[in-house]
């Protein structure tokens, strides 16, 4: 079986983008992009997975999941935005993105909220699910090893086995928490 602490270090769990590592002047998108490869690059399954692509970019401009840019140029709280929604993508549809952060958006672009406190906030919320992750794939480590115990022979692939499915049920209940979440927003704005 995988050690888990071997396992939490190659998830580079520590990588994020501060906010004090956001240049303080607009960026055009192949530095949005520089930025994104730097600031994530030990997070790609791959060497050959792209983080941000153009593409991508301008597929969440044209899908208004962020306020429009100026000039071509991305300020610090557009790239802050697209870190939002570069995490958020992976476990919610884009038009679920768009809808919680459509607020976030609307206030950030009236300049009614100081999105480098509120993406601060974020981050230190990361950080904190961090340690709660470490410890939660620790047992869940024990506990498919202690499910496998009887497998004799094909122990080492059954424990494999029972923590990718553990961890990917794990996943679809945070999964299904979020969307639950995101449509009481959506409720919420309709009444």
């Amino acid at each position: 079986m995988a050690d888990a602490k071997e396992l939490i270090s190659r998830l580079a769990l520590e990588k994020k983008i501060p906010v004090e590592e956001i240049p303080k002047i607009d960026l055009y998108i192949d530095q949005v992009i520089q930025l994104f490869d730097t600031g994530f690059s030990e997070m790609k399954r791959t060497p050959e997975d792209k983080i941000l692509t153009k593409t991508m970019i301008n597929n969440y401009a044209k899908g208004k999941l962020f306020y429009p840019v100026t000039n071509k140029k991305y300020s610090r709280n557009h790239v802050m935005l697209i870190s939002l929604i570069y995490q958020m993508k992976s476990a919610l549809s884009i038009n679920d993105v768009k809808k919680v952060l459509a607020g976030i958006n609307e206030k950030a672009a009236q300049k009614e909220i100081d999105l480098s406190e509120f993406y601060d906030s974020y981050l230190e919320i990361q950080r904190f699910n961090d340690e709660i992750f470490k410890r939660n794939v620790e047992q869940q480590v024990e506990r498919a090893e202690a499910e496998s115990a009887d497998f004799g022979n094909d122990r080492e692939e059954i424990d494999k086995v029972l923590l990718i499915a553990s961890l990917v049920h794990m996943s679809n209940l945070y999964r299904r928490a979020a969307e639950t979440l995101v449509d009481e927003m959506a409720e919420g704005k309709e009444a």
